[in-house]
């Protein structure tokens, strides 16, 4: 009786892991520099700790969830996108 094969390991792993960790990384930097902006109301001193402690969690999930795109082009893309979108909110915000 043959055994049934195994699944290759998918060929785009390595593009999906820089894109999460490079564009991830970066993602997660842009999301706590848009908390603080948005949480204006909150005490300095309590607006940096959950700045600083909004990072990791981002940049794990970003990098965990990156391995659903079904190739790194598209990983790369669309976390670029998620990039440039949070970066300009900040910028389209001053100018509204």
């Amino acid at each position: 009786m043959a055994r049934p094969q195994a699944a290759p390991i998918a060929r785009d792993w390595l593009g999906k892991t820089l894109a999460g960790i490079l564009l991830g990384f970066t993602l997660a930097l842009g999301c706590s520099a848009l908390f603080v902006w948005l949480a204006a109301s909150l005490p300095q001193s309590a607006r940096s700790q959950l700045a600083m402690w909004l990072l990791a969690p981002v940049w794990i999930g970003v990098l965990g969830g990156v391995f659903f795109f079904r190739s790194g082009k598209q990983a790369w893309l669309w976390l670029g996108a998620a990039n440039l979108l949070v970066f300009l909110i900040p910028v389209l915000g001053r100018h509204f």
